[in-house]
């Protein structure tokens, strides 16, 4: 994924655990196995954020267009 917040369509990707915008995958600590959950939302309409908001925006932002949601929840071990 693009580091910048715009995504092609009109996606708009928000802050992750690291404080930046942008996807930063997987790193657990080498060796040890760790959990990683995602959560999907069926929205009715697109929300109004810009790109970088934060996790307590788009979840606020949610909470008025959430039709249903889903987890998925994987692993990842990362070598020695």
């Amino acid at each position: 994924m693009p580091a910048e917040g715009e995504l092609a369509g009109g996606g708009k990707q928000g802050e992750n655990d690291f404080g930046r915008t942008g996807y930063g995958g997987p790193c657990p600590p080498r060796g040890e196995q760790h959990r990683y959950r995602f959560t999907l939302y069926a929205l009715d309409a697109p929300l109004d954020l810009p790109p970088g908001a934060d996790r307590a925006a788009v979840l606020e932002a949610i909470a008025s267009h959430a039709l249903a949601r889903g987890v998925l929840t994987g692993t990842y071990r990362r070598g020695e």
